[in-house]
């Protein structure tokens, strides 16, 4: 099978990027002969606001030159709307994932102005593809109530790319990884901190445009170490070697770092919101809490702290779960099943 990958990004640590680069890699150990356009390969402005914009002019123009030359795929498989122009350009199948819902991300993160602009591209790119897929149940029926038959097929981790030990850098260690941005609400976290008088280290580890902030919210307080990027394995043993993994987010999809920290059995926080509420079962494999409440957050992380039976007992259903129902080896069998509909 020929399949073309489109994504804005495949490098990386962000959750669709190391999502299509590991579907590249199955389906090339698979034998099947896969090409990726990206902007690791595109020319795009590396500008604020505008790399996805140019991205997908970038995208299609590559995409049309080299069907002028008689580029023919079985599958062509865009993810995100950043990359469905160039889907529709492409001479084969034509399937697109969608990694959360994008007007209400695009509105969240820019003003209603952006999210009804986001409105009418999505329109468009649900049309023009032949298969629409979905990494949330939430995604899923949000399409599915304006009419657009979707498939759920979810987000994932390879489990054998995973540590088997962890990295404690203090005592006790509860870790945040991630993006620094307003809607990971590491703020609030942060905030919880200082208002307590907690006996634990917050240890962040991640970049983006509220670092300042936050080292500002956190100077003085020697409970709070702000690591910024790390390499994805060391940010994973990170995680590992921690006692409590916290995603206080105000607007989440399905986060890879969540079903990470899940897969290696360390206790979760999370806000109730979004692709949290598909991750976590409160009581069952983490504890849920309100957003925008950095005290409730607080008490929780007490809790997971304070009573090591109740958190094993969570972290042990959580591995389980992802294990069931979030690995690689289910979800790309669901990958396949899709393609070989499209497939000639």
């Amino acid at each position: 099978m020929r399949v073309l990958l489109i994504s804005p990004r495949v490098s990386g640590v962000s959750g669709t990027a190391q999502h299509v680069r590991k579907l590249a890699q199955l389906l090339r150990r698979d034998g099947h002969e896969v090409d990726v356009v990206s902007c690791e390969n595109t020319p795009i402005v590396p500008v604020k606001n505008l790399m996805n914009p140019s991205f997908m002019i970038s995208s299609t123009l590559k995409v049309v030159f080299s069907r002028l030359l008689g580029a023919r795929y079985d599958v062509v498989h865009a993810h995100n709307v950043p990359s469905a122009l160039a889907m529709r350009v492409a001479r084969g199948g034509r399937m697109l994932t969608l990694h959360g819902i994008y007007s209400e991300q695009l509105g969240y993160l820019h003003g209603a102005l952006y999210g009804r602009l986001g409105s009418a591209l999505e329109q468009a790119a649900l049309e023009w593809a032949d298969v629409v897929t979905v990494v949330s149940r939430q995604a899923a029926e949000y399409y599915a109530k304006l009419g657009y038959r979707v498939v759920h097929v979810p987000n994932a981790v390879d489990l054998s790319e995973l540590p088997g030990e962890g990295l404690r850098l203090y005592e006790p260690q509860v870790v945040y990884t991630g993006r620094l941005s307003r809607e990971k609400g590491v703020d609030i976290l942060v905030r919880g901190f200082r208002e307590s008088d907690l006996d634990a280290h917050l240890v962040v580890v991640g970049g983006g445009p509220l670092r300042r902030e936050l080292e500002e919210l956190a100077r003085g307080d020697p409970r709070i170490h702000l690591l910024g990027p790390k390499p994805r394995a060391e940010a994973l043993k990170i995680v590992r070697g921690s006692d409590v993994f916290v995603l206080p987010s105000r607007h989440e999809g399905i986060s890879t770092s969540l079903l990470e920290a899940m897969a290696m059995g360390v206790p979760v926080v999370a806000t109730a919101v979004g692709g949290n509420l598909e991750l976590v079962e409160d009581g069952r494999t983490g504890l849920l809490v309100r957003p925008e409440d950095p005290g409730e957050l607080v008490r929780a992380i007490a809790s997971l702290l304070n009573d090591r039976g109740l958190a094993a007992r969570l972290a042990e259903e959580a591995r389980r779960e992802v294990a069931r129902s979030y690995s690689w080896r289910v979800v790309y069998r669901r990958y396949l099943s899709v393609y070989e509909s499209l497939a000639p």
